[in-house]
Formats: structure tokens, C-alpha cells, sequence
């Protein structure tokens, strides 16, 4: 069974770095639906506060107070290794603990009713989804069970995998992973449709707070989709932006009181809020301060920041983002004169600066702006996911998305080369052979070493996984062929089987945890907890609403003891009053004494 009941409503949720969105298509359009605050983004936090977890918006205000205990860039987290230099780099950054699990999986270590507690990042990032989950449940006023999720183009296979992971855990039917500038072309064609007779090329510009795609497609009739090529960074975005913005004011201070903040987590916290409310400032205004009170050692902070002083700082990363540009457009083999339309999507894309660089790049083009850039994965997203649900809308029947792998898939063959099977930008889904020989004199098994990646050394790439195929009969080096076949679906998840020509025998790439994926066992389990966590969720809450009910009520009755006095002193002063004069302070006086609901 998938999920896909005769009413079943899918949702499209954008899980992003630093914010997360939900989207359905309800009443002929698509709805963002707002959370509980009425945001129509929620912050992708938890925080762990006590006898309590808050998730969104409640978690991120806990950030400056409870520092070790309030976790975000989860996305850069999952489906890495903890060895992984990203991640080593980002935990320099972060206020939380991360350490070294099982098979080199990066860990979150909080402390939680006392105890210390460690989550994987899909357990996090769960968490986040469930919330998603919640307000579009609230919103439609039933359960939703099917999601679309969106991912970084540039996400490789274990990162897409471990993020069905964590929609499993969360307790969402994945009905396809999509690539977010994909989703975001999708929200475009369709609100253009009318406007596209033909074909048009777009270019999708998708910087976020963490990770920076963009896929140049080809758009039919407002209902093709083709994408023609991918590039990007899985660790670049608006969160690395603050961290210069945050390095530099560290030095300030330390140029100024010859004092080092970098082991104070409470006052990085709250610099690098300050640092980030400072850069959105920026993008509207040409100067601003960063002022805070008591930041370390009693000491108050204050200076100014212009927007050369952020453009200086971050110009490395965003050269970087237009060359990127410049190779996908290689890749596609398009010239810049021939895309029609480039479209802005994340929050950064709003930086002056990339965006006249991007302008100088395509001669001055004028930029799209049509979709909103918080909302417009979310959006596509929700066609999507209308799309392939079950009860979907008749005017989707004809969207058809084509998309590609954004980066080249092999195995390692003799002297760790790297043997490609599936090139960078291979339209997907598809299925692709290569045949190899034994490399040893009666050789009786081959090690299938997995990896991804555009390095020839196959080391310096990332590894997927291995596998071993046994049973090769005896014979000569060289004589024996092993045909390998790489399968992507839909998803973009990757499938190896290994098959010895002369025998038939097949093995298949298994899931095991040195690759960085959860067993169907892990899944469950952390689907049970994250059952309990929601239970002690409820019950914290019941027993706050509990406290608070109470209290209210040992107020009331404090103060009727004050209307009560107040109600026979009037009658003492007022013994010639009327009797409509009479009743009306008896209906008062009723009317304070009247249960609250």
C-alpha cells in the first residue's frame, strides 16, 4: 500500500536550510499555508528547552538562551559523513555538539529532561517535516499522509535518500523528491502558461540560506519541463554570508577591547542574529548598525555596516556563484543570448550586488521576479504533488517533467580510477551499462566501490558505497566480464547491480550504514520515537493549558472578591436608585460572574 487513499491529499513541502515552506492545490490554485504564527515560512529549528522541544518559530527564539540546545543547518548535515570536510568546517560554527556516530555519522548531542540525548540529522529534519506535516493537516482540516519533498539539484544520491528517510520518520508516503529549481521553473511555467506559445529557455538562479543551485530548462507550451543542465554548491548560502559578517564584527571586537568572543556561544548567538537582520537590511538600504547590549563581558557592541563592507567580505562566494552559471551554460551548450528568462529564487537572490552581477552577465537582461522567491519551491512543489496524487487536477494531466542527474556516477576500477557509467546531466529517469574485466588470475569475487563525483581519482569523489559479487568461475585475468547497470528513478535514487556475464549470477548495491543510509529497522525506531516525542509534546502541553486554567481561575476568584465588595458598597451608596438602575448592575454583576470559555 502507498498511502494513496481515493481522498488522499499531497502536500508540497520545501525543506530548506534556514526556513521551510508548505503548499497545497486547494479551490483551483495553490494555497502556501501559513503556520501557527501565520508565517508562511517556519524556521527549520528545534530547540530542546527543559521538560520541553519546541519546533519553528518557538525553537528559534530559544537560540540566544539555550544555545547547545537549539538546532538549525540540518540540511547540511544530512546524508554526509562526519569526517566530511563541509561538516568539520560547519561545526566550528555551530553553538551545538556534533560528534561521531556509528559508520562515521554525524550525531547531534542535546541535553533533554536531564538526560543527554543524540539524533541523527534525519531525526531533525523530521522534526521539521511533522511541523509542515501539522499546519497543512491544520489547514485542511484531515490527516495528509503523501508529500512531495524538494531538494538541492546538487544533492548527491545519499543526501536525496536520507531525506525520504526523514520524511518516512515523520510519518509522510514521499511520493517523489524534485529538485528545487526544478519546482521553482514548474511555479513559473504555470503562472506564465498563457504568455508561452512555443518553447522558451529559463535559467532558475536558486540561492538560499545554504545551498545554491541552477538548472537551466527548456519550457513547452507551459507544461514541458526539460531540464538541460545542473550545477551548484550543497554548501553555499545566506547562512555563510553571516558567518563572514560574524567573523568580521569577532575581529572588531577584539581590535577594540583585545578580547576574544569565539568561546562565548550565548554572544555569537546573538551576533549572528544581529549579523543576519543586518544583511537583509542591506539589500534595501545602503548602510545600517549592528548594536548589541552586554555582548561579552558586560561590554556593549556597536558599529556600522555598509553594504560595500558585505560586499567585500563576500565577493569570493559570489564570483563563485557566477561562474557556476557560466558551466552550466557549457554543460547545456546554450549561449547566455539564447535564455529567455532567469528567475530568482531564495532568499539571497535578493542581494544587490549578485543581482548586477547576474544583470553584467546577460547583457543587462531584466531579471525575473514574478514568483515569489521564499515561495515559488513550495509552489511547484504542490503542482507537483497535485499532480501525482490520486485525485489530481485534470488541468496537470499534460505537465511532464524531464529532468537529469546533476552529477557523474561510477565505480573505482584498478589504480582507484574512476570509471564513469552515468555522465553529469543524463536525463532522468534512465539506465545505463558498462562491462568490465577481472584484473587477477582466477579471481573468485570483485569489490563494487560506488562513487559520485567529476574527479578522475576515484577517492576524491563522493563514495556511495560497496558491495561484493562472489561465485566468478576460475579463469585467466581479463577473460571473466562483470557488467555493472546503474538504474535512477523518478526520485533520482540510484540502484547498482553487478551481473557476471558467463553465469548470470547478480548482486545488488546494498543499503548499509558505512553509506551513510538508515536500515528499515532504524526507520522504525525513530519513527517510534518520534511517536513519543509528539505524545510528550501533548501531555507537556495538557499540563501547561492545566497550570494556566488554574491560575486563571484562582484569579477570578480573587477578583470577585473585589466585585463583590465593589457591587454592596453601591448598594450602601445608592439606596435611591432606580429599578432600571437596579437591574442593570445586577446584569453586571451577573455578567462578571459568568464562566469563562
Amino acid at each position: 500500500m502507498d498511502g494513496r487513499g481515493e481522498d488522499a491529499q499531497a502536500i508540497g513541502i520545501d525543506l530548506g536550510t534556514t526556513y521551510s515552506c508548505v503548499a497545497v492545490w486547494k479551490h483551483d490554485r495553490v494555497k502556501i499555508i501559513p503556520n501557527d504564527r501565520g508565517n508562511r515560512t517556519t524556521p527549520s529549528c528545534v530547540a530542546f528547552v527543559d521538560s520541553e522541544r519546541f519546533i519553528g518559530d518557538d525553537a528559534k527564539s530559544q537560540g540566544a538562551m539555550k544555545p547547545a540546545n537549539t538546532i538549525y543547518d540540518t540540511k547540511r548535515l544530512i546524508g554526509r559523513r562526519f569526517s566530511d570536510s563541509k561538516v568539520q568546517d560547519a561545526m566550528k560554527l555551530w553553538p551545538f555538539k556534533v560528534i561521531q556516530g556509528p559508520a562515521d555519522t554525524p550525531k547531534i548531542v542535546v541535553s533533554y529532561k536531564g538526560k543527554q540525548k543524540e539524533f541523527l540529522a534525519e531525526e531533525i529534519s523530521s522534526m521539521i517535516l511533522v511541523k509542515m506535516k501539522e499546519t497543512a493537516e491544520s489547514y485542511l482540516g484531515k490527516p495528509v499522509k503523501n508529500a512531495v519533498i524538494t531538494v538541492p539539484a546538487y544533492f548527491n544520491d545519499s543526501q536525496r535518500q536520507a531525506t525520504k528517510d526523514a520524511g518516512a520518520i515523520a510519518g509522510l508516503n514521499v511520493i517523489r523528491i524534485i529538485n528545487e529549481p526544478t519546482a521553482a521553473a514548474i511555479a513559473y511555467g504555470l503562472d506564465n502558461k498563457s504568455d508561452i506559445n512555443g518553447k522558451i529557455n529559463v535559467l532558475v538562479f536558486d540561492l538560499g540560506g545554504g545551498t545554491f543551485d541552477v538548472s537551466i530548462l527548456t519550457i513547452t507550451k507551459g507544461d514541458t519541463f526539460q531540464v538541460k543542465a545542473v550545477g551548484g554548491d550543497t554548501h553555499l548560502g545566506g547562512e555563510d554570508f553571516d558567518n563572514r559578517m560574524v567573523e568580521h564584527c569577532v575581529w572588531e571586537f577584539n581590535k577594540r577591547w583585545n578580547k576574544d568572543i569565539t568561546g562565548n556561544k550565548r554572544a555569537l548567538v546573538r551576533l549572528r542574529c544581529a549579523c543576519e537582520k543586518a544583511k537583509r537590511i542591506l539589500s534595501c538600504n545602503t548602510q545600517t548598525s549592528i548594536d548589541l547590549d552586554c555582548l561579552h563581558e558586560g561590554i556593549d557592541f556597536c558599529m556600522k555596516f555598509s553594504r560595500a563592507k558585505f560586499e567585500e567580505l563576500n565577493m569570493g562566494s559570489f564570483n563563485k556563484c557566477i561562474e557556476t552559471v557560466e558551466a552550466c551554460l557549457r554543460d547545456a551548450k546554450m549561449k547566455k543570448s539564447c535564455v529567455h528568462e532567469v528567475i530568482l529564487v531564495g532568499g539571497s537572490s535578493r542581494i544587490p550586488k549578485i543581482q548586477s552581477m547576474l544583470q553584467q552577465l546577460f547583457d543587462m537582461k531584466v531579471l525575473s521576479k514574478s514568483t515569489n522567491p521564499d515561495e515559488a519551491v513550495a509552489y511547484g512543489a504542490a503542482i507537483m504533488a497535485d499532480k501525482l496524487s490520486s485525485n489530481s487536477n485534470k488541468s496537470f494531466k499534460d505537465l511532464l517533467l524531464l529532468d537529469v542527474n546533476p552529477l557523474s556516477l561510477g565505480v573505482e576500477i584498478k589504480g582507484e580510477l574512476f570509471s564513469v557509467v552515468i555522465p553529469r546531466n543524463t536525463p532522468i529517469p534512465t539506465k545505463k551499462s558498462k562491462t568490465y574485466v577481472t584484473c587477477n588470475d582466477n579471481q573468485s569475487a570483485a569489490c563494487v566501490k560506488v562513487y559520485q563525483g567529476e574527479r578522475a581519482k576515484s577517492t576524491d569523489n563522493h563514495f556511495l558505497g560497496k558491495f561484493t559479487i562472489s561465485g566468478i568461475p576460475p579463469a585467466p585475468k581479463e577473460a571473466i566480464e562483470i557488467t555493472e547497470c546503474f538504474e535512477i528513478d523518478a526520485n533520482g535514487i540510484l540502484t547498482v547491480t553487478s551481473q557476471i556475464l558467463s553465469t548470470g549470477k547478480t548482486e545488488k548495491l546494498t543499503v548499509v550504514n558505512e553509506n551513510g543510509r538508515l536500515s528499515k529497522e532504524e526507520i522504525e525506531k525513530m519513527i517510534e520515537d518520534a511517536d513519543k516525542y509528539k505524545q510528550e509534546d501533548q501531555e507537556y502541553k495538557k499540563k501547561a493549558d492545566a497550570f494556566n486554567a488554574l491560575e486563571d481561575c484562582i484569579y477570578n476568584m480573587k477578583k470577585m472578591e473585589h466585585v463583590i465588595a465593589d457591587a454592596t458598597k453601591w448598594i450602601e451608596d445608592n439606596q435611591n436608585a432606580t429599578v432600571d438602575e437596579i437591574e442593570r448592575m445586577k446584569e453586571h454583576l451577573e455578567s462578571m460572574c459568568m464562566p469563562k470559555f
